[in-house]
């Protein structure tokens, strides 16, 4: 695959195709309804573009060699600066880390080429990349489909919990907006 693939760094101007495979990677997984596509696509695509802009999200995209225009699958991180935290390194000891952190975003791959190893490809892309970058802490949330992937590659479960509320998003919709509600039992 590597002799028939490139793969080169986002820049701003590749926002659109960005937020093209976020929308798409979240109606794939099924979790986008159709009349949220565009919105979704148009809001990441300007958060993108800035975000490209000040080196806070870095994207790998990839193509066919005969095809340099056409991308057929991409993926990103976005930096994350956080407080300094304890953690273990290599040889079992504890030390005091920066805070330099990073989430794995927008892996998606065009239909037609998936199972031939770009997904990994660019994951492997950004693994060298965070290791040259000395991050603390490298994360993902995998799909059941890309887990496998994630497994191989060395990512491991963690003790992440989710608040499942909408943390205000009632008041952000405005007045009269109806939000879906979940009842949780003991």
């Amino acid at each position: 695959m590597n002799d028939r693939v490139q793969v080169r760094l986002a820049t701003p101007d590749d926002a659109d195709v960005i937020a093209w495979h976020r929308a798409r990677m979240f109606q794939d997984m099924g979790q986008l309804p159709p009349a949220l596509f565009e919105p979704l696509r148009s809001s990441a695509r300007d958060r993108l573009t800035v975000a490209l802009r000040s080196g806070e999200y870095l994207g790998w995209l990839a193509s066919a060699k005969e095809s340099p225009d056409a991308v057929l699958a991409g993926a990103g991180v976005q930096l994350r600066q956080v407080l300094p935290h304890p953690r273990q390194d290599a040889d079992g000891g504890v030390v005091v880390a920066g805070g330099r952190h990073a989430i794995v975003l927008n892996v998606f791959t065009e239909p037609h080429w998936r199972r031939q190893g770009l997904a990994e490809l660019l994951m492997r892309r950004i693994l060298e990349w965070a290791r040259s970058e000395r991050l603390d802490r490298l994360v993902l949330h995998a799909s059941l489909e890309g887990r496998a992937l994630y497994d191989r590659l060395g990512f491991v479960p963690t003790n992440e919990m989710r608040l499942p509320d909408d943390l205000g998003l009632a008041a952000a919709a405005g007045p009269g907006a109806r939000l879906p509600v979940t009842l949780l039992r003991d």
